[in-house]
């Protein structure tokens, strides 16, 4: 039997108690739809990230995650706030429609079961959502207002249908997502896979390209995050340089940021699609022809990923074309390469070998020239350099610096060189040819043309008479009923769209329903939407750093225009959780045999202890390993905990020196502000503390009454209950009673009291006066607290910031210096 069996204070017994509790009372349920007059205190909108309901339910990260925001939810309620936490599942996507082609069970039954397992997980680890508004992006009420949206961004231009391509498997006939292919291969086959142009839809999104970037100044978000979401963006100003292919009237446009260089060009490269785009194969020697025809069907079989990781390689063909630059005149070879994309930039790169990595590398390996163009002091070697300094070898610009070039090349040849921005950033491609997921609501005229679907026949519905094995095609063109309603409502010959919705599309408005998930009239209403948005506080994995946050200020900005809603950015302040790993420290995986399943922590230690321990675990944006050694100090710790409130008597006026009073108002101090500064393993590291010191005073004690006054446990219970709101509601309610009060039980419900205030002076760190020698004299002292006794950096700002102690140094060498903390500081001068 393990300790965790002997040291058991019935936790089984007490959650069970209070979910029953919690549950009739219907604590923080419905919060948008009482009487928005009626709510006190500020508005929080606390949020984590929409989940995907997996068949295998939980795992101990997703508990960290959702504990986190739920003891801030505790606390801000406490605290007074008018708190909203809502759930909801992200229940669209591949993996329930790759189990029903393995299976023959379909999506929407798995959903539901997966959804069924996650919420009781949740509701068991005793996590205070807003049960009331929850929403699922499968249910039709809710893919409804996404088809709404569709149609709103259709209606302004935003959503547009044009060729895209596509990861295409010959062997399953079918489209795959980026995430389906691996090293070039059907996830499923292995076959190859190949790129395919296909009629897709796209929104917009690049229309606010610019504000996107500008928007990341006025939200609190980790910096790495608003660094990556500019990165994906790609904004870059520059210039676009007309090559002419020679003998042809072409002109090859490349854009750079840096026309200083265009001397040092040695060659051109040109994506392969570009290529073939501009007709370029006819000018092909026949001596070359067969090399360039090879080179272009390899490239067709790479997707584009493979494409950016084989920027690596550099490999390329040369055309015999030759290209002539506008400045030089010089003739320049123009080689086709996959690594450069077609849609980044003009899919056309000047080569400058000399002072750039990836260009140096390819000419190498080509031997191609590498011309010097630059004289800086960076003394790194060729190709690594591309530092601004000063022109050589570049004719009647030699001697110029790098920005006086920009300017006079570009004001000589403006008809060759024009001022460009570019961008990484392409439209959102939102088609999928899956079938679990929203339909478009698009139908086509027997000529072809496409009509939005009619507001009266929202939903949408997707048909559920569908064969889900691969064809080629949409699986929804498999369903009778889909074609039959089509020509119902339409007319004979009218066609339905058999495409479903990129996932993220579900996904990046979920928010702004949570507010009124239960209307029927409209996504939301505008007064709640006024009340409720934005987003206070958003938690989401560093995976979705890019995509969903981008898209779902899209979404918004969008709908600010439109006149919905009245604000710039979704979420206001955003952090990011780290990740749980197994106990041998790498990431959780089935495969690997490394996950921890939370049932079987809840069931042998209980939530409260599950909860505390993540919580205890280290920061909460960092990675950390699974160890169920430390899981059984935090159960002993509760343990100890729940013996000593539950073992003595209550006495109103302990007999007991000042010391754990003291200590218990730092304590309360240290934790609500922790609990702010989401620094949550401090927090419970203080409440160990104190229970440690209440402990050894209970012991010294020897008496059956307790060291603490009913208000001081009482007040202790409160801050413990965000971090195990189970034995919390339990000892306070024991407190409470302890009183002789009667009442309804929610009248000793801790999570309905307010948050203990702590005294001031009481809460004081404890202060240390430190005696400064000089030369062997003591000339002054120098007061630190307990947080910066150890800290010798601080120590000696604060002396040197003394007038006494500078005037003692005026005109003086400081030769050594020693501190002994939390005894003396010594100075010695010449």
């Amino acid at each position: 039997m393990s300790d965790g069996e002997r040291l058991g204070y019935g936790q089984e017994e007490i959650e069970t108690k209070w979910l029953e509790v919690w549950d009739q009372l219907e604590l923080d349920q419905n919060t948008p739809d009482k009487d928005i007059g009626q709510l006190t205190g500020d508005k929080l909108y606390i949020l984590f990230a929409f989940a995907y309901p997996s068949g295998s339910g939980l795992h101990v990260g997703h508990v960290e995650s959702k504990t986190a925001l739920d003891i801030l939810a505790r606390y801000s309620r406490m605290q007074g706030k008018s708190v909203f936490f809502p759930v909801g599942w992200d229940a669209f996507g591949m993996p329930a429609e790759n189990y029903a082609i393995e299976t023959g069970i379909p999506p929407a039954i798995t959903t539901k079961d997966a959804i069924d397992t996650f919420r009781r997980q949740i509701k068991r680890l005793g996590i205070s959502y807003d049960w009331g508004n929850e929403v699922a992006t499968c249910d039709p009420e809710y893919y409804r207002w996404t088809q709404w949206m569709f149609g709103e961004l259709y209606k302004k231009g935003s959503a547009y249908r044009d060729d895209g391509p596509v990861n295409w498997c010959p062997q399953d006939q079918t489209v795959l997502a980026n995430e389906q292919v691996e090293d070039g291969k059907c996830f499923r086959c292995h076959s190859d896979v190949i790129q395919k142009q296909m009629k897709q839809w796209f929104f917009r999104i690049t229309d606010y390209k610019d504000e996107l970037i500008d928007g990341l100044d006025t939200v609190d978000w980790p910096e790495s995050t608003k660094k990556q979401q500019k990165d994906w963006i790609g904004k870059q100003e520059g210039a676009n340089v007309a090559f002419r292919v020679k003998g042809t009237e072409t002109d090859l446009t490349c854009f750079t940021t840096r026309v200083d260089t265009i001397c040092g060009v040695t060659y051109v490269v040109i994506a392969p699609e570009k290529f073939t785009e501009f007709g370029l194969e006819n000018l092909v020697s026949e001596e070359r022809n067969t090399h360039v025809e090879e080179y272009l069907a390899k490239a067709h079989y790479k997707t584009e990923e493979q494409r950016k990781k084989g920027e690596k390689d550099k490999n390329g063909v040369d055309t015999g074309l030759m290209v002539i630059n506008p400045v030089t005149q010089e003739e320049v070879p123009l080689y086709i390469t996959d690594y450069v994309l077609a849609n980044y930039g003009t899919g056309v790169v000047m080569g400058v070998p000399a002072h750039d990595q990836r260009d140096h590398a390819f000419a190498i390996k080509y031997g191609l020239p590498i011309r010097s163009i630059l004289e800086n002091d960076q003394n790194e070697p060729q190709g690594v350099s591309a530092a601004e300094g000063i022109l050589i070898n570049s004719g009647q610009f030699t001697g110029l610096t790098s920005l006086e070039a920009r300017e006079k090349i570009s004001q000589e040849f403006s008809e060759q060189i024009k001022p460009a921005t570019a961008y990484k950033l392409r439209d959102w491609l939102i088609s999928r040819q899956r079938y679990w997921g929203a339909p478009i609501p698009i139908v086509y005229d027997p000529q072809g043309n496409p009509h939005l679907v009619k507001e009266d026949h929202l939903p949408w519905l997707l048909p559920t008479d569908v064969d889900f094995k691969p064809t080629g095609e949409s699986p929804l063109k498999s369903s009778k009923e889909f074609k039959e309603r089509t020509e119902r409502l339409y007319g004979k010959g009218w066609k339905p769209e058999y495409d479903t919705m990129d996932t993220f599309v579900d996904s990046s408005w979920y928010y702004l329903r949570y507010v009124d998930s239960h209307n029927t009239t409209e996504f939301a209403s505008a007064e709640r939407l006024k009340k409720w948005l934005p987003v206070d506080f958003y938690m989401i994995g560093a995976e979705h750093t890019v995509l969903h946050l981008l898209y779902s200020r899209f979404f918004t900005k969008f709908l600010r225009d439109q006149g919905y809603v009245t604000f710039d950015e979704p979420f206001q302040t955003m952090r990011h959780q780290g990740m749980i790993l197994g106990p041998d420290g790498k990431k959780m995986s089935k495969s690997v045999g490394n996950v921890i399943n939370p049932d079987d922590v809840v069931a042998q230690f209980g939530a409260d202890t599950l909860r505390t321990y993540e919580m205890f675990m280290g920061p909460i944006d960092i990675a950390k390993p699974w160890d169920e050694k430390s899981v059984n100090g935090v159960y002993k710790f509760l343990s100890r905990i729940s013996r000593l409130v539950g073992s003595f008597e209550q006495t109103p006026q302990p007999q007991r020196g000042n010391n754990l009073e003291k200590l218990l108002h730092q304590t309360i101090r240290k934790v609500t502000e922790d609990i702010e500064k989401l620094k949550f393993n401090t927090a419970i590291a203080a409440m160990m503390t104190f229970v440690n010191e209440w402990s050894r005073e209970q012991r010294e004690n020897q008496t059956s009454n307790s060291v603490l006054s009913i208000e001081e446990t009482a007040a202790f219970t409160k801050i413990l209950s965000p971090f195990a709101p189970f034995l919390a509601s339990e000892l306070y309610y024991l407190v409470e009673t302890e009183k002789g009060k009667t009442g309804r039980k929610q009248d000793f419900m801790v999570h309905l009291q307010p948050w203990p205030i702590f005294d001031a002076d009481l809460a004081k760190e404890q202060e240390y006066e430190i005696p400064i020698q000089i030369n062997g004299k003591i000339r002054g002292t120098v007061t630190v607290t307990a947080d910066t006794l150890h800290d010798e950096d601080f120590v000696f700002a604060s002396i040197y910031n003394t007038a006494v102690i500078q005037e003692r140094l005026k005109d003086k060498h400081i030769q050594n210096q020693r501190y002994i903390p939390g005894r003396i500081v010594s100075i010695v001068t010449d």
